[in-house]
């Protein structure tokens, strides 16, 4: 035995049988080995206290083990009857969503504690937010196409062709979805399975993804709650793309979904790599338009199939209207000064702030070009002045513009999931603003990030949690730093 594998109580790729016991911050299930040599910790993502899980060991050391979930065999005494079908992208739906709220609190709070040394954070916690939407509360959703599916009875794969979701670790396996999600759109899951037959009937093959062949690759529908509008894009190889006719393809479309059909976009992506969109692929309009309106807090915005936009547009507007309290709550920092929004995307954030301030000049700044774009263009629909946006990476962009040191009040940041540089958090420490808005998808790198602050003479004065996501392990976190 390889010395790395001594006196370990597991060992990687065993399988395991676990009663889950408590839960950790970011879906992880806690359960516990006991022998002559103590107990051990195990970790098994996207499970609940009181499940009997079966679990893969994916990475063991001597103190704990991380798995990957195969299948619960037990539910928790916690766990409700649902109408939906159980997809990956949903592993609490199942449980009631006050529950969900508690296990989100309690985790993300101690995640303070621990990685912020925040010692007092019950009396900065502000709010716990909800989603207005339980149900039915995304606005995009990507359906895959596979040539393996799985018998849920007899828990195998299956050659078939399935359109769908992937089963959970399962990169090459589909499993069909036969009806709502309870996620995305009712109507559009409830018909997704005569879609299926269409495509099935054309003799045309699914992606297969150990092969890497086929002919149906993704289809993707973006939906706007504005407008209760579709907008559709199925993604597709080049190969056998003659027998494929994409007018009758639209009508079926326009059979099934009426005046809520906004148009329908083509993707050709020969990449062996798994994304829809790919880098060398094209894109085409096939019929009727090529992006919808959203509205947010009274503001419009074009989304096209490739924007970023909230996932979650209602609950968005509650984020959003958080951090505008949180900015507007000392006015002199805001009205007549500059507001600087760092990675702001498609400049939702400022352009909320711009129409609710007064002479304020708002800088906003991201690294991804294609959003600065739509920001520029939604800013001049939605007619807000004094907001300007810049592609450029933040770090670099703060040491051209030298000329913002000691002249901005209040910063906004809203940083990728991966948080903020170590380098790129020292340059907006060197801004010496006043105060921080600091909104974060990954509440593990913004406590990380609040030791950093605090050390530089900022305090954490309130913190709010935002539940974008109800039934996953995601929380959004809002978050006021002073001087």
């Amino acid at each position: 035995m390889p010395r790395r594998e001594r006196n370990k109580f597991v060992k990687r790729g065993q399988i395991l049988e676990l009663r889950i016991q408590d839960y950790a911050f970011g879906g992880k299930g806690i359960a516990k080995i006991t022998s002559e040599n103590g107990e051990f910790v195990v970790f098994v993502p996207n499970t609940l206290p009181g499940q009997l899980v079966k679990a893969q060991v994916k990475k063991s050391s001597k103190k704990y083990a991380e798995c990957k979930l195969i299948d619960v065999l037990q539910p928790s005494e916690n766990e409700i009857e649902i109408p939906y079908q159980d997809i990956p992208g949903a592993p609490y739906i199942t449980l009631p969503i006050e529950l969900q709220h508690q296990y989100k609190k309690e985790s993300t709070l101690s995640l303070f504690k621990r990685i912020g040394k925040v010692g007092n954070i019950e009396s900065i916690f502000d709010e716990f937010i909800s989603s207005p939407n339980t149900f039915h509360y995304r606005n995009k959703m990507e359906y895959g196409f596979s040539a393996i599916g799985y018998n849920r009875i007899q828990k195998t794969d299956i050659d078939e062709f399935t359109l769908g979701f992937k089963r959970r670790g399962i990169w090459w396996m589909g499993d069909n979805l036969e009806k709502d999600s309870g996620l995305f759109d009712k109507q559009v899951e409830d018909n997704l399975k005569i879609i299926r037959e269409y495509c099935k009937e054309t003799g045309l093959a699914p992606w297969h993804g150990p092969k890497r062949v086929g002919f149906f690759r993704y289809f993707v529908v973006r939906k706007s709650y504005k407008t209760n509008q579709l907008l559709f894009n199925l993604v597709t190889t080049s190969s056998e793309l003659s027998k494929f006719n994409l007018e009758k393809f639209t009508e079926l479309l326009k059979d099934i979904f009426k005046e809520r059909f906004a148009g329908l976009l083509h993707t050709i992506n020969d990449e062996t790599g798994d994304r829809t969109i790919a880098t060398s692929g094209s894109i085409s309009l096939v019929s009727g338009q090529d992006k919808i309106v959203e509205e947010l807090l009274g503001l419009q915005f074009e989304i096209s199939m490739k924007s970023f936009f909230q996932t979650n547009p209602k609950s968005a507007e509650k984020l959003y209207s958080k951090v505008i309290d949180y900015a507007l709550e000392d006015r002199s920092a805001i009205d007549n000064t500059v507001v600087m929004d760092l990675f702001c995307g498609t400049g939702t954030i400022g352009q909320i702030l711009a129409s609710k301030s007064n002479n304020t000049k708002i800088i906003g700044v991201d690294i991804v070009s294609s959003a600065i774009e739509d920001a520029k263009k939604n800013a001049e629909r939605n007619n807000i002045k004094g907001v300007n946006f810049y592609a450029a990476d933040v770090g670099k962009f703060l040491i051209q513009h030298p000329e913002y040191k000691n002249n901005i009040r209040t910063l906004i940041l809203d940083p990728a999931r991966a948080g903020i540089a170590p380098k790129t958090l020292k340059k907006i420490i060197g801004l010496h603003a006043d105060r921080i808005v600091y909104v974060s998808c990954n509440p593990a790198t913004q406590a990380r990030d609040t030791e950093e602050l605090v050390n530089n003479g900022y305090q954490l004065k309130k913190l709010s949690l935002v539940d974008q996501f109800p039934h996953t392990a995601h929380i959004e976190t809002i978050a006021l730093f002073e001087k």
